[in-house]
């Protein structure tokens, strides 16, 4: 029998399970809940707003550690209104240390969106909120399978996801030959022929749950697996096997430059990045890339003068550290600088301020940058702040 004759079963097996042994307590997904405060269970209408913040945070972060920012993020901006009125230095601020920060600009940007199309003729300024896939797709940084997760969760509606856990849960329910990158087109196919159409949230809900308790990328729980009967990939005897991956490639490595700049005032220099890739938007201390042959002190001195104009003495090493993201390896090596001569430029950011090494933390920093202010604040013999610690958190 084919996955479609069994859909009607898996379909009944899958919600069985999920009723039972599902993320269902408010505490564990604390944006489905209903508008009594209770866990969810039946057709009723969700509010979109925490639900679209939740799944926004959940691309590239597991959710245990989206939660305490979730969290906070609701107690600054519990509405939309709130979100789109705010400034994006304290959006920044709010996601430090929980990395990719363009989804960060991307809420902001799509708030902005939704209230200025609640507002234009034919717009609702009481239910901004789009119910077809065309409307979340139109917004920043939502692509189809937010966009579905967003509709099934809010509205009830039978939109099909394809995100990681749900895409190496379908991987091993056919065993699938090739990585999922390359089998996206028979893996949308797939997950909408299981969709459940009269309970397409719980479905959902459970697919998601399933692929990150259980169906997991290492030593899968397949004992406790309701589909356990089904997966193709257990019953070939090496279900973690699948999926199957691309031969991995060797990251790229760099190493960078950093000056932590000083005046007479005892004031730090930092620049804000422009609004455009993974950490647009962001403070950082300056600097850049080391050219093949070149001394590191060299390497600090030319991105001063080449990007803020600036002469300054570099001197005693104050940190190196590494940082892996998903496409390169880095190497900071970070020396403290004492500023000699010329009025710092923007030449390759946004602006340029001096600040007090203390404010520091008012600013937001990528994860690595902070873990630089807590190697000044102990060299300074200051009280660490929260920039001591955000840099714990992914990039």
């Amino acid at each position: 029998m084919t996955l479609a004759a069994h859909a009607p079963v898996l379909r009944q097996q899958l919600l069985a399970w999920w009723e039972a042994h599902g993320r269902r307590h408010p505490e564990q997904k604390p944006w489905m809940v209903c508008v009594h405060g209770g866990r969810f269970g039946g057709t009723e209408p969700l509010d979109p707003y925490p639900i679209w913040v939740a799944e926004v945070m959940l691309q590239q972060t597991q959710l245990q550690v989206v939660l305490p920012y979730w969290r906070r993020w609701m107690a600054a901006f519990p509405s939309l209104e709130l979100l789109a009125a705010a400034e994006e230095h304290d959006v920044l601020l709010l996601w430090q240390g929980l990395g990719y920060y363009a989804r960060a600009r991307r809420l902001h940007q799509g708030a902005r969106q939704l209230r200025e199309a609640a507002a234009a003729p034919g717009g609702s300024t009481t239910d901004p909120w789009p119910r077809a896939l065309e409307g979340w797709l139109a917004l920043p940084g939502i692509g189809r399978s937010t966009a579905g997760s967003i509709l099934s969760s809010a509205f009830d509606l039978p939109h099909p996801i394809l995100d990681g856990n749900v895409k190496r849960v379908l991987a091993r329910l056919i065993a699938s030959p090739r990585p999922p990158a390359r089998q996206l087109k028979g893996l949308w196919q797939l997950s909408e022929l299981l969709l459940d159409p009269q309970r397409p949230r719980a479905f959902n809900q459970a697919l998601m749950d399933l692929g990150a308790t259980l169906c997991t990328p290492r030593n899968p729980s397949c004992g406790a697996c309701p589909w356990r009967g089904h997966c193709a990939a257990y019953a070939s005897g090496a279900p973690a096997a699948y999926p199957v991956k691309d031969a991995p490639r060797e990251l790229p490595f760099q190493v960078i430059g950093v000056g932590v700049v000083r005046n007479g005032a005892g004031e730090v220099l930092i620049d804000q990045r422009l609004n455009e890739g993974l950490l647009g938007g962001l403070w950082e201390f300056p600097g850049g890339k080391q050219e093949p042959g070149e001394p590191i002190v060299a390497t600090i001195e030319r991105e001063l003068r080449e990007e803020l104009a600036i002469e300054a003495e570099v001197g005693e090493e104050l940190i190196s550290l590494e940082h892996a993201y998903s496409h390169k390896r880095l190497r900071f090596v970070v020396h403290l600088c004492t500023w000699l001569s010329g009025e710092p430029q923007p030449l390759a950011s946004q602006q340029v301020r001096w600040v007090r090494p203390e404010q520091l933390e008012e600013f937001p920093f990528p994860a690595a940058n902070a873990r630089i202010i807590a190697a000044l604040q102990a060299r300074l013999g200051l009280e660490p702040g929260r920039a001591a610690h955000a840099g714990r958190s992914a990039a």
